[in-house]
């Protein structure tokens, strides 16, 4: 070969490596679509909220619903007719007449001095009294719960007043020996005034009533330093001085204190269930509610019945047995305002794509006017109108009626309460109707035709996006 021939095919060899250096391979071609769907992603990442979802599910929400409430009676407290010692004929939280027997006093206090000197042998208990201590006892021990030990004082004070009753009868059957004795002439029996049940204590609120009542009644503080009286046998009075308190009428209630919202949900509920935490017991009871003088809510809980049981106490504790609203639960930071348009009804048509939507009217730049179809997706309906997104209309648009010359401007506004759905990946309004709500969550209605479902994923916290926004979770 000669040496031109040789440097010829160099020539060619060296043109035909330099034309495969610089041919594109698709490999690049692939990579340079990738590298420019990343930077496009890249961007609207950046341009976008990363916000925390929260995924919709059933729920029920279980307030506290247990209160301290102050029991309120119509209660009268009896002052004594004498100066002397006092004794009484009933234990407490029996029912007494019109008329009955309530209590003697004894002037000079040498009556029971006699009293004792003259039975210390013998015992003033008969065994009907032993046995009637000894059922006491008994029940007592059958229902006693370790658990709630305050008992044992309630039934401590129950067979002392038993035992006072017993007591006290056999004094009676004395004094009436006694009849035409300097002794008798300086005893006094004094009846009651009216028919109730009797107590032998009172307390710095007897006799308040609903309306006298304020928040500051409620505090820890006041319920300590609430005065309690015990009146006793034997006790030295003064004329005038309270001897016993006489609750006149089944007719009581307990008054709590809350917040507006539950007050306003009680009040609406008219009649709720009431369960007392001292002894379980269940009943219903009417609302009513009022606000103080210093802005606080007050709800008063009247019942018909049962009133013996709490007659001697002044502050409870009770829950109340309110239906729980169940429904779709959703957080309240969740829950957003939202304005929209009114357009009436009769103004939404269907587009080609099968979209509701408006026929705006638009006007090019030699104001030559035209029809165009636009887009818009009812949030929700009055009776005659629906609710248009703010995004795709504004005030002053004009839209014509469908079949007719009619023309409607675009002008009145209202609220409606929602979340973001972020199911497809942006912020969509979605109106929800709440059932019942407390501090951290809302109860509301599920499958409403705007609003949401189950398994539905809204926004956690509504205020860090605008309606749109591209969602990166």
């Amino acid at each position: 070969m000669s040496e031109y021939q040789r440097q010829n095919r160099h020539a060619s060899a060296q043109r035909r490596r330099s034309k495969r250096r610089h041919t594109p391979h698709i490999s690049v071609f692939l990579f340079l679509i990738i590298l420019l769907y990343l930077i496009i992603n890249l961007v609207s990442y950046t341009r976008s909220s990363a916000v925390a979802g929260y995924e919709v599910r059933t729920g029920s929400l279980s307030g506290n619903q247990i209160y301290t409430g102050i029991v309120l009676r119509q209660e009268e407290v009896e002052g004594s007719e004498y100066d002397g010692y006092v004794n009484y004929f009933h234990k407490n939280e029996d029912r007494i007449g019109v008329g009955q027997l309530a209590y003697t006093v004894d002037e000079s206090g040498q009556i029971m001095e006699y009293l004792s000197s003259a039975s210390s042998d013998d015992s003033f208990l008969n065994d009907s009294d032993y046995q009637q201590i000894q059922t006491d006892i008994v029940t007592f021990l059958d229902g006693f719960d370790a658990s709630s030990f305050s008992s044992v004082y309630e039934f401590r004070d129950e067979l002392k007043s038993s035992v006072q009753k017993m007591a006290s009868s056999y004094i009676l059957d004395d004094i009436d020996q006694l009849s035409g004795s300097d002794l008798s002439s300086s005893i006094h029996e004094c009846t009651a005034k009216n028919t109730g049940v009797i107590t032998f204590n009172t307390d710095s609120m007897a006799g308040k009533t609903f309306d006298d009542l304020t928040s500051e009644d409620f505090a820890p503080a006041s319920q300590s330093a609430l005065k309690k009286t015990e009146f006793e046998n034997n006790q030295l009075v003064v004329k005038g001085d309270p001897v016993y308190r006489l609750c006149t009428s089944e007719n009581w209630s307990v008054a709590i204190e809350t917040d507006s919202d539950t007050a306003k949900a009680l009040v609406d509920e008219a009649y709720i269930q009431v369960r007392f935490l001292k002894n379980q017991e269940t009943l219903w009871a009417s609302v009513s509610s009022r606000t103080d003088d210093t802005g606080g809510t007050l709800v008063n809980l009247s019942f018909s019945n049962s009133m013996i049981d709490f007659c001697n106490d002044r502050y409870v504790r009770l829950e109340l047995l309110t239906e729980q609203k169940k429904g779709l639960k959703v957080p309240n930071t969740s829950i957003v305002q939202s304005d929209f348009f009114l357009v009436p009804k009769d103004y939404i048509t269907t587009g080609p794509s099968g979209n509701q939507g408006v026929l705006l009217e638009t006007y090019d730049e030699d104001g030559v006017k035209s029809i165009v179809f636009t887009e818009a997706t009812p949030y929700s309906e009055a009776d005659d109108s629906y609710y248009l997104d703010e995004s795709v209309l504004k005030a002053g648009d004009v839209i014509d009626k469908p079949d007719s010359t009619d023309t409607f401007t675009i002008s009145d506004q209202a609220q409606l309460t929602g979340v973001y759905n972020i199911n497809r990946g942006y912020a969509d309004f979605r109106e929800i109707s709440i059932l019942y709500q407390n501090d951290e969550y809302a109860i509301v209605q599920p499958n409403s035709p705007y609003g949401l479902r189950e398994y539905d994923h809204i926004v956690l916290n509504a205020s860090a996006v605008t309606p749109d926004t591209i969602i990166y979770q």
